[in-house]
């Protein structure tokens, strides 16, 4: 089913997809994407696994308050309350992508007795990591500004089309107009770009790897992707499975290959 869900104390409405039962899982999307791309995933795994899903704060249907700081801790929190807003306090699988790395690895890094696994994929938690050249534009205040507010939808579409063309056109537009439309999408996505700083993870990104040393955890990376190096998905540890052909945005791009992956990780721990 697929409701909606007002969380405290962030007091904002959070968009939840919530099918299935049974051990749970816990898709965290990245920027401008929503819970949808998660739902093929959800489409197979709900048939043995309670299966959730979120837009993050700000992003697709989901609200924000205005005085949530984007800090590690408030991500962990917000997740923390998705999870316990569903009636959900043992252990969570945990599917990250892109910013929702973000979110999914620092609550694993404050909750590592909650955590049964992790499947990482194309996103960052590491201090040493070194912004592309649109993170760039878009940190920069009033330039960033400026550029956000003048882009166009079409040129959305032609920049990722140029980056993952395994993704038609009309994927990438659908992406734009659900992520990326709204004035509150565009400040989130800035105000999450300028927060953001590779430094913040120094402290994380230690616990992390000692968690990944303990618990399951496979990393699926595009290694097409134009704003992580295939390098990095090594340092997370545990398996890794690298996709040659594809780039950023594996977990639409692979589609049932992928799906697959995921679904043998669940069934075996590798």
């Amino acid at each position: 089913m697929t409701t909606q869900l007002s969380s405290k104390p962030l007091t904002a409405d959070t968009y939840v997809i919530d099918r299935g039962q049974g051990d749970t899982i816990l898709f965290l999307h990245g920027v401008p994407d929503t819970a949808d791309m998660w739902l093929p995933f959800v489409e197979t795994l709900s048939a043995t696994y309670r299966t959730i899903a979120a837009d993050l704060p700000g992003l697709g249907r989901s609200g924000v308050p205005t005085d949530f700081d984007f800090s590690l801790d408030a991500m962990a929190g917000w997740v923390d309350q998705v999870l316990t807003s569903r009636g959900i306090t043992g252990k969570v699988t945990l599917v990250v992508h892109d910013f929702g790395g973000h979110y999914g690895l620092a609550w694993a890094v404050k909750n590592p007795e909650r955590v049964a696994g992790l499947v990482i994929s194309n996103t960052n938690f590491f201090s040493d990591y070194r912004w592309h050249i649109g993170a760039k534009l878009w940190r920069t205040p009033i330039l960033g500004d400026v550029a956000m507010k003048l882009m166009k939808p079409s040129a959305y579409v032609d920049a990722v089309h140029k980056y993952a063309p395994n993704l038609s056109k009309e994927q990438i537009y659908k992406v734009y107009e659900m992520g990326l439309s709204k004035p509150i999408q565009k400040q989130t996505m800035l105000k999450l770009y300028r927060v953001s700083d590779s430094s913040r993870f120094k402290g994380w990104e230690d616990k992390l790897t000692a968690l990944t040393s303990r618990v399951p955890t496979l990393v699926l990376w595009g290694d097409a992707d134009p704003f992580a190096s295939p390098t990095v998905a090594d340092r997370f540890g545990g398996q890794v499975v690298h996709y040659a052909q594809y780039s950023h945005w594996l977990p639409i791009e692979g589609g049932a290959e992928v799906v697959a992956r995921v679904q043998q990780f669940m069934a075996t721990g590798v």
